[in-house]
Formats: C-alpha cells, sequence, structure tokens
C-alpha cells in the first residue's frame, strides 16, 4: 500500500527513467527548423561531419541530439514520416543498451533508425536482427531508404545466399537478418580455414526486433550445427510399427512435465514384441548392449503420445517440419535432437532421414552476449523483466503510446467443454460481422485454427480463396454495401507466404481473420485496410495518369472503410484459449487498438483445453456442475482472470528456470568454445605454426618417456618394449632404444633428449624434402583440422555427460559443479590428444600432388535442432582435402613477411599479440608463457 502511494506521489521507476529523457527531446526538437533548411546534399553530408567528429575524440552520446534530428529530418524526406516525440524517447533506450516496449502499431521499425544511425558513426557495423527473412529484406529495403539517404550502406543475411554475399552484408553499415542466420554465420566462421573466408566482423552493437520471441521464446532452442551418421531408418520404422500395440496401462504419461515412460508391465509388452519382431536378439531390454533400443523406443513413445500432428509440426512435400508453438510458424530447416525427428518420420511414413553428431554449437544466450552493446524492442517484454536483467541485463523500459489506448479488454468467458465454447465463438463472430465489425479470431496451433474453419464452415462461411484474383474484391464488395460476406481468412503455417497479404487486410469492415499466433507478424492491421498492398495488387501494370486515378480511388475508399469499422468499434480480437505465456495473449491483443484506433478484446475458454485441463480442471468441473451451470452458459468473473494469470505465472516461472538451467551448463562449454574459437583464429592469423608444431613434438616426447620410464625409477621398471612401440606408432621411427636402455648410467632425461632430437631431425628433413613453405601449409591445415576432430568428439562427450549428470544429485552432490570438473578434465583430455594427434600425423604424413578439384568443399549441412544435441560417434577426420589448398597458396615473399612487431607493455596483455608457447611470458615472471599466463587451465 505505501508503494502504491509513493509511486501516486513520485511516478513509477519507468516514469522517473522517462522525465530525464525530455531535455534530450526538446533539443532535437529544437534543431528542427535548422535542419529542415538544409539542401538534400547538406543534409547528407552532416553524416561525415559526425565521422569526423567521432575521429577527433568525441563520444557518441555528445552526438545524439544532432544525429537524432538529421534521421527524422532523412525520414520526412525518404520515407513521408516524422518520428514522434515518444519515438525519439524509445530510440534513446535502444542506444543506450535497453529495452523499449512500445506497443503494437507504435512503429518500433521507423524507431530502430535512430540508434542504428548513430552507433553506425563508429563504423563497426551495426545488427538489426528480426524473426523472419520476409521481415529483415522489407526492413532493410523499407528503413535502407533512409540510411542510403544519408550515405550509409545497408546489407541483408537471409537463408541461401552465398559467403560472397554474406560478406559484403557484413562489411555494410547496416546489417539486417535473422537471429538465426547471425548464430550460424558465426558458428561457420570459426569452422573456416583461413581468415579471408570468415563473413562477420566484430560483434559492436545488435538491435534485437521481437526481443521476447528471440532472447526468451527460443533461448532453449541452441543453434547447432551438424553432419549425418549411420542410417538407422529400418530400426526407427521397425520401432514405430510396434507402439501401436501399447496400451494406455504399459505407460506413465505426464503432461504438465511432458514427459512419458513405460512401466514394468510395459516393459515386458515392450520386450515381447522386439523379440518376435526380431529387434532384441542379445539379452533382457535393459542390458548394456541395448540401450540404444531403450532409447528409441522412448522417442518414439514421445512422438505418438507427446507430439501431435497441426501443432508441434506439420507434414508438407514429405517432410516433418517444426511449427514454433510462440510464433505458430514453419521452422524448415531446424530438427529436433537425439532422434525425436526421425521418429516422427517413421510415425507419419515419410522419409527417415540419417541421424546428425554435432559440430558446433551455441545458445542464443550466449550469442547475443558477444555484443558490446545489445538492444530490443518488442511491444511485450514487461511480463519477462526480471529474467532480461538476470541473464542479459538490460532494462525494460515502457515507451508510452503516442494516442491514449482505447481497446476494451474484456474479462474471460469460461465454459465446460471445448463445444460449448466454438459454439459461443461462433455466435460471437456472427453479431460483430453483422455489425461489420472486423474480427481476428486467434488460435494456438494450426489443428485448432482449422477445427474453427471446419465449423464456421458448416455454419455457412466460405474461407477466402487466394488463388482467385477476384476474391477480395467480394469481400470489398460487401464492405462497400455494409453486408457480411461470410468470408474468412486462415493464417496459419500453411499459408505463410501470403502472411502479410492476410494480415494487412484483417481491418476491411466485415473481415474475418482465424490465426495462429500473432507474435512477430510485421505487418500491423490497419482499420479500412493497407493502401500500400491494395495499390501493389490493383495497381500492376498501371502507368501515369491512370494509376494516380485508380490509387487516389483506393485510398478514398479505404478512408471510408476505416470510419466505417471505427464506428463499428474497431477491430476485435477473439482468443479462442490461453496460451501458457501471458506475452503471447498480450500480443494477441495488442493486435487491437493501434494508434489510438478504438478496439475490443475478450478470450473465451474451457475447462478441455490445454491449460486449463493440465492444471486441475477437474475439480473446477465438478464444482460447476453442482452449482448448477447449465450447457452454454458461461462463467465470467475477474477472479476467473486473476486465477488463470497466476497458473500461466507459473508455467513463466518454470520455463525461466528451463531456460536458465540450460544456460549455467552451457556457459561451461562457453568457456571451452571461446578458447578453441580464440585458438583457431590465431592459428588462422599465424603465418607459420612451426614453433607450435615443435612444442607439441616436445609434449608428446615428454609425455612417452614419462609413461614407460618413470623419474627415478629403476630401469628394471623401464616398459622399453612398450616406448619403442609407441615411438614407432606415433612418430613413425625405428630406433635402437633398448641398447640406448642399456648403457651405464643413462636415465629418463637422456633418453627423451635423443627422442627428441631423432624426431626434430626425422621431421626437418621431411620438411626439407617437401620444401619449408609446403610444410608450413601443412603444419596449418593438420593443426586445424585435428582441433576441429577433437573439438566435434568433445561435444560428443559433453553432451552425454550432460545427460547422466543429474543422477549425482542422488549422493548428494551439486550436479553443476560436477559438470563444470568433469567438463574441465574432459578439455584438459582433448589438448593432449591434439598434440599426440598433430605429431603423429604429420610424422607419418607424406604428399602428393594433384589437380584441384573444380569447387571447394562445403561445409557440412546446417540444421537448427532442441536442446541435448546427438550423441552418436563421429567419423575419423582426414587430410583429404590439403592438396587443393597447396595448389592455390601464396608462397611470395609479400605473403610470407612477417608482420610489424608491436612493443609489449608487461602490464597491458592486449600489447602482447602472439606469445610462442616457449617464448617467456611478456609478464616479467621469468618462467615459459605456457605454463604463465598461457596456461590453459
Amino acid at each position: 500500500m505505501l508503494g502504491a502511494i509513493a509511486r501516486k506521489i513520485f511516478g513509477s521507476a519507468n516514469d522517473r527513467r522517462l522525465k530525464t529523457y525530455q531535455p534530450k527531446v526538446r533539443a532535437i526538437n529544437a534543431l528542427e527548423p535548422e535542419v529542415a533548411a538544409l539542401s538534400d546534399d547538406e543534409l547528407r553530408a552532416r553524416t561525415q561531419e559526425f565521422r569526423e567528429q567521432l575521429a577527433a575524440g568525441r563520444k557518441l552520446d555528445d552526438l545524439l541530439v544532432p544525429a537524432f534530428a538529421t534521421v527524422r529530418e532523412a525520414a520526412k524526406r525518404a520515407l513521408g514520416q516524422r518520428h514522434f516525440d515518444v519515438q525519439l524517447v524509445g530510440g534513446m533506450v535502444l542506444h543506450e543498451g535497453g529495452i523499449a516496449e512500445m506497443r503494437t502499431g507504435e512503429g518500433k521499425t521507423l524507431v530502430a533508425t535512430l540508434p542504428v544511425y548513430l552507433n553506425a558513426l563508429k563504423g563497426e557495423g551495426v545488427h538489426v536482427v528480426t524473426v523472419n527473412d520476409y521481415l529483415a529484406k522489407r526492413d532493410a529495403e523499407w528503413m535502407g531508404q533512409v540510411y542510403r539517404f544519408l550515405g550509409m550502406s545497408v546489407g541483408t543475411i537471409v537463408h541461401d545466399i552465398s559467403d560472397e554475399d554474406r560478406a559484403a552484408a557484413y562489411a555494410s553499415d547496416i546489417t539486417y537478418g535473422t537471429n538465426n542466420e547471425f548464430g550460424f554465420d558465426y558458428l561457420r566462421d570459426n569452422m573456416k580455414y583461413e581468415l579471408a573466408q570468415m563473413v562477420q566482423r566484430r560483434h559492436s552493437f545488435a538491435i534485437v526486433d521481437e526481443v521476447d520471441s528471440i532472447l526468451i521464446d527460443e533461448a532453449r532452442t541452441p543453434l547447432i550445427i551438424s553432419g549425418a551418421v549411420d542410417d538407422k531408418s529400418d530400426l526407427y520404422n521397425t520401432i514405430d510399427r510396434l507402439i501401436p500395440s501399447l496400451t494406455p496401462e504399459d505407460y506413465d504419461l505426464d503432461e504438465k512435465q511432458r514427459s512419458i515412460s513405460l512401466t514394468d508391465a510395459g516393459n515386458e509388452h515392450m520386450e515381447e514384441l522386439l523379440t518376435e519382431g526380431g529387434v532384441l536378439t542379445d539379452g533382457a531390454l535393459y542390458e548394456a548392449q541395448n540401450v540404444t533400443i531403450v532409447h528409441h523406443i522412448n522417442q518414439a513413445l514421445r512422438a505418438h503420445k507427446l507430439f501431435q500432428r497441426d501443432k508441434d509440426y506439420i507434414v508438407r512435400k514429405g517432410e516433418v517440419v517444426i511449427i514454433d508453438e510462440f510464433t505458430g510458424r514453419m521452422m524448415p530447416g531446424r530438427r529436433y535432437s537425439e532422434g525425436l525427428h526421425q521418429a516422427l518420420e517413421a510415425k507419419e511414413h515419410v522419409a527417415v532421414q540419417p541421424e546428425n553428431v554435432t559440430l558446433a554449437s551455441i545458445t542464443f544466450q550466449n550469442y547475443f552476449r558477444l555484443y558490446d552493446k545489445l538492444a530490443g524492442m518488442t511491444g511485450t517484454a514487461s511480463t519477462e523483466a526480471a529474467e532480461f536483467a538476470e541473464i542479459y541485463k538490460l532494462d525494460v523500459i515502457e515507451i508510452p503510446t503516442h494516442r491514449p489506448v482505447q481497446r476494451l479488454d474484456e474479462d474471460d468467458e469460461v465454459y465446460r467443454t471445448a463445444d460449448e465454447k466454438l459454439k459461443a465463438i461462433a455466435a460471437e463472430i456472427e453479431a460483430a460481422s453483422a455489425n461489420m465489425q472486423p474480427l481476428l479470431v486467434g488460435t494456438t496451433s494450426i489443428e485448432k485454427s482449422e477445427q474453427l474453419a471446419e465449423y464456421l464452415a458448416k455454419q455457412g462461411y466460405r474461407q477466402i480463396d487466394f488463388s482467385d484474383p477476384k476474391a477480395l474484391q467480394k469481400l470489398y464488395q460487401a464492405a462497400r454495401a455494409g453486408k457480411p460476406s461470410k468470408l474468412f481468412a486462415v493464417l496459419n503455417a500453411r499459408f505463410h507466404e501470403l502472411e502479410a497479404y492476410i494480415v494487412a487486410e484483417a481491418g476491411v469492415p466485415g473481415a474475418i481473420t482465424v490465426a495462429t499466433n500473432m507474435a512477430g507478424r510485421g505487418t500491423d492491421i490497419q482499420l479500412g485496410g493497407n493502401v500500400e498492398m491494395r495499390v501493389a495488387q490493383e495497381c500492376a501494370g498501371l502507368e501515369g495518369a491512370a494509376l494516380e486515378t485508380r490509387e487516389a480511388e483506393i485510398r478514398a475508399e479505404i478512408a471510408k472503410f476505416k470510419e466505417q469499422a471505427i464506428a463499428a468499434g474497431g477491430l476485435y480480437i477473439i482468443g479462442t484459449e490461453r496460451h501458457e505465456s501471458r506475452r503471447i495473449d498480450n500480443q494477441l491483443r495488442g493486435r487491437s487498438g493501434r494508434q489510438g484506433d478504438p478496439g475490443r478484446s475478450k478470450f473465451f475458454l474451457s475447462l478441455q483445453d490445454d491449460l486449463m485441463r493440465i492444471f486441475g480442471s477437474e475439480r473446477m468441473d465438478s464444482m460447476l456442475v453442482k452449482l448448477g451451470l447449465q450447457e452454454g452458459e458461461a462463467i465470467v468473473h475477474p477472479w476467473i482472470n486473476k486465477a488463470l494469470e497466476k497458473a500461466q505465472q507459473k508455467v513463466e516461472a518454470r520455463n525461466f528456470d528451463m531456460r536458465k538451467n540450460v544456460l549455467k551448463f552451457d556457459n561451461v562449454m562457453n568457456d571451452q568454445r571461446k578458447v578453441i574459437f580464440e585458438r583457431r583464429r590465431e592459428i588462422m592469423a599465424d603465418l607459420s605454426v612451426e614453433e607450435q608444431v615443435a612444442d607439441m613434438r616436445e609434449d608428446v616426447v615428454g609425455g612417452l618417456v614419462a609413461r614407460h620410464i618413470p623419474h627415478d625409477a629403476y630401469a628394471e621398471a623401464w616398459d622399453v618394449a612398450g616406448l619403442s612401440e609407441e615411438v614407432k606408432a606415433k612418430l613413425n621411427l625405428d630406433l635402437p632404444i633398448k641398447d640406448w636402455a642399456a648403457e651405464e648410467g643413462i636415465a629418463d632425461e637422456e633418453i627423451r633428449e635423443r627422442l627428441l632430437h631423432a624426431a626434430d631431425a626425422a621431421y626437418a628433413a621431411k620438411a626439407e624434402r617437401i620444401t619449408p613453405d609446403l610444410a608450413r601449409m601443412i603444419e596449418k591445415q593438420v593443426v586445424l583440422q585435428s582441433l576441429d576432430y577433437l573439438w566435434r568428439d568433445h561435444l560428443v562427450a559433453l553432451d552425454h555427460l550432460r545427460q547422466v549428470i543429474g543422477w549425482r544429485g542422488m549422493a548428494q552432490r551439486d550436479p553443476l559443479n560436477e559438470y563444470k570438473s568433469e567438463a574441465l578434465e574432459l578439455f584438459k583430455t582433448l589438448m593432449e590428444h591434439w598434440d599426440d594427434r598433430v605429431t603423429s600425423q604429420l610424422m607419418w604424413v607424406d604428399v602428393s600432388f594433384e589437380a584441384p578439384p573444380s569447387a571447394p568443399p562445403e561445409l557440412p549441412p546446417l540444421q537448427m535442432m532442441h536442446p541435448a544435441p546427438e550423441s552418436a560417434g563421429a567419423e575419423e577426420g582426414t587430410l583429404a582435402d590439403l592438396n587443393a589448398r597447396l595448389a592455390s597458396a601464396d608462397f611470395s615473399p609479400a605473403a610470407l613477411a612477417p608482420a610489424p612487431v608491436q612493443p609489449r607493455d608487461p602490464q597491458d596483455e592486449n600489447t602482447w599479440g602472439k606469445v610462442g608457447r616457449n617464448e617467456p611470458c611478456p609478464c616479467g615472471s621469468g618462467k615459459k608463457y605456457k605454463h604463465c599466463h598461457g596456461a590453459l587451465a
């Protein structure tokens, strides 16, 4: 209560923060007449002036007021749009590295131009992240008019463009693209073998559109680059045929936790089925040799009992395509991991694709935390403000609307059964349509949207056929006549190509649009219709006076339609179900009441809805029956809304815990990933890794001797035969070690020195034979390929460890600490094996010259999968692609010239540059670098 009183007197923290921006808003407005008086060339010249001021030592904050004023004027001239004062505030929040929460229709796309331009002046590149390729291309072209007017370059990153085009886009001042493409490019860059092949520059500043969708909803789905391994399609299909034979008594299903497992009776039943089917031939089901079969059974169970077609996925062109539960969009190219996707393919009787092994992986949390400064914008972030602050250190600032919101949000109506709810929704649609009020009906899945479409069709409504060019004209004719058209459009993943068109026409009087989740749709629903969309559709082929006349007619008609829609009460949002996240419901509601327009929203629920059913509706159902609730009657009360909100908060809290848990474990891998990726970059940047290879060889020889001739051990305890075998196997040397060991007074150190001398001499002779320049080229490729191969195996090992580490909790030990400890030991082992592998391959490698292939080898196909990457084995790495690189290598004196040496400051590691592992540490400790600041752990 005291807090409420304080807020009334002093305002909320958000209000106080907003007040701090007002002096700058007034300063920008004061500059407007001066900037408006400039010619186009003078306005454009300000960009270079700003850059010169930055070079002279001024800060970006010093240039905010004149830069924002410049962008506002450029937008007026290039787009015919002027930034409102609240949009200027939104731009300042983004520039400061915060999240601007702005209602739908408040112009977030235009707001981004302000901080993007200001930060692009530094010349380090600004990334604008969107949720799909359509928005990336649209925004880059649309807002690109402002940037190009001011002399800046704009690039776009979308799916299926070449590395050359990607490099050019990243080299631009401003780069638009999707979160997936930015993340994949980062991983791909760190799989390249030459710095020149890398496409991304540094990660300076990014603005994430629909930031809650990308950094919250998709944070549970790491980006994974994977490669195919053994084909097990027969096993998947065989097990899939057995699952329908199971009865409900054979398994325990928990929908709330989305888990399923066989009961004791189910184990016995499945064992019988597997034995009869010839799958189980060796021992019982849960014996060690059958662990793979158990895994496939569990995934097949999940596919049949937890995943629903047209809700979690659809089958399209013979492929199982995942549906994003938050946006309702298809996610082509993304696959579930651990064989679940293959189990779904077997269930749907489509071609089962081979399983995959993880080659590189990163979560969105850790990718976006690479940026020096991160900002975001969305219409719904306040419900997740705690998570943004804890994970990303981002503050959420609610930006007031340009005009007051006039939407009426009504209490939910709750029915006992889904059929009663459907009838009530149809009756509400009938009443609103008769009044010519535009309707947007939100559903939670493709399945639910199509069920509603079938029900409406039975009631005499007709679905719009967008393949008919005259289809929408019938809608316009009905609006002109002021009579219901009985037409409706369906917007879900099946019709995503028509998405922008369907949404743009959803504000026509009497229009009925049935849509899945509305997150990130990117196109506003404008009352009366969308002028640009209709002009593009109806004026194709027209020129001159005919074009102007038709465009004027369309604008006049849409203005009339808007008046008609406003008189009917504005856009009416009907929700057919509550989502587990309040943000998704708010996104649907936010489509109405744009820019001060009137609107209305109401949710219709039943006790059979997923959220209600999972969170204890059985008790409520019996209670309502006792209270005498009749069929077709609804219960409406604010208490119901509050109870639902609490249920949603519980689900949100659980999901937050899941994401935090994923991040805690990924942070361990992330630390190791940084070391590996940094080491790769250093190797690619070095002209020669000869010193590192020699160092590795020395460590390998020392390890061999230490294992077989322990220090201070008696000669009788030496394993001379074992040492000779390992020297032959690893170093390709046949040496008289037995004779050395028989010499009087010889010690382990002397044998180590002789071995190292012999190995160095043999390798030097080989390098001289194939020419030193070629040897340096081979060394670099072997070092990189060996590291990649071992890192791939390391990821598989970490996946296995992650899956079983939870059991340590049974012994009262913290699984996270156990994971950190064991992951560190695995990483140390990786580095040791790297030395062994590089040394062995270089001592055994031989070179033959062949014509290079016509095309360079391609990276493995990219697939984005859900957590728990594949744990299958990896194939052996080879040197097969070396000759292609050798043939085109540049060994000219200019290419091999050493880089200029910069003086090193012992107190500043940034001035040390690349330090050889055997060099004295620049800090002045007197130790070798590898034993001081260069130590890996």
